[in-house]
């Protein structure tokens, strides 16, 4: 029976499951998307949302908690700065889970953790530079001419 026992183990010892989701948390605070394991997410979901709860309250404590809890000290001035006042009026709620299929490598079911209204920054593509295509047309003029 599993009575009290909440919670996923991660299949890690204790210092490295609280490693694993204080690096989760600080993730999508300061990427407010990441994509992961559906596991991982569900275990790192109620993190981000007491994190944000503590942003709301903006208090010296609070951000002594936070900071004690996020890896990096740019996700607590996000978190406090950008984040907690996004979620200002609302009373919980503030992530959602989509689950984005399998992993190639061993089949792992993923899922993309993400705060609500975050915006999808779409990552410009690198347009192919002329320099490559002057050496073809070098190549092609020495062919000729030999």
């Amino acid at each position: 029976m599993r009575h009290r026992n909440y919670g996923s183990k991660l299949g890690r010892q204790p210092a490295h499951r609280r490693a694993t989701l204080r690096n989760l948390v600080t993730n999508v605070i300061e990427k407010e998307r990441i994509t992961t394991t559906v596991t991982r997410a569900k275990a790192a979901k109620p993190l981000v949302e007491n994190m944000i709860t503590l942003g709301k309250r903006d208090t010296l404590q609070s951000r002594r908690q936070a900071a004690s809890y996020l890896m990096t000290p740019g996700a607590t001035k996000k978190l406090f700065a950008d984040i907690a006042p996004r979620f200002s009026d609302r009373a919980g709620g503030y992530t959602r889970i989509i689950r984005a299929g399998f992993r190639i490598g061993d089949g792992a079911q993923l899922a993309i953790l993400e705060l609500l209204g975050s915006k999808l920054k779409k990552k410009e593509k690198k347009e192919k530079s002329a320099a490559p295509e002057a050496a073809e047309e070098e190549k092609k003029e020495e062919k000729a001419g030999a």
